[in-house]
């Protein structure tokens, strides 16, 4: 009767432990999305204040064309009106959480203007996040042109 009670305990604990986890890696997966619709706007309203507390200060991104941009490059690019984005609409978004990591990936759909060039289109993109000292900052992104048929 012990080992059955024991049992009965044991499988219940793990689901709970189960169910627990569960429910935090979709809290982040839900923090993670609002963060990367944030993002979109943030391009649309050119807000740096934004950008300058979730992109960390060892961040680097890699562009359609390879080039690699830090923080302060892209930080200077928001300020100096060079890109003006009119639309930036997500898509196919995807949370893989690994702790105090998560991958984000999805697809944009960006109405853009670079240098007074029409740049717009459709981007495959990955942002890595690291949560730290309580919040989310991402480190890497990547963007990929999905080219026009």
């Amino acid at each position: 009767m012990k080992r059955i009670v024991f049992a009965v305990g044991l499988v219940v604990l793990v689901f709970g432990v189960a169910i627990i986890s569960q429910t935090q890696i979709e809290s982040v997966e839900q923090e993670l999305i609002k963060l990367e619709n944030k993002w979109a706007d943030a391009w649309v309203k050119r807000d740096v204040a934004f950008f300058d507390r979730i992109i960390a200060d060892d961040y680097t991104w890699t562009s359609p064309r390879g080039d690699v941009w830090t923080k302060a490059q892209d930080l200077a690019l928001v300020k100096s009106g060079e890109a003006v984005i009119k639309s930036w609409v997500l898509a196919d978004m995807k949370v893989r959480v690994y702790g105090d990591t998560a991958v984000v990936t999805g697809r944009n759909t960006i109405k853009e203007t670079y240098k007074g060039e029409d740049v717009s289109g459709q981007n495959r993109w990955t942002h890595t996040w690291v949560k730290r000292a309580g919040r989310w900052q991402c480190v890497a992104a990547h963007s990929s042109e999905i080219a026009q048929k």
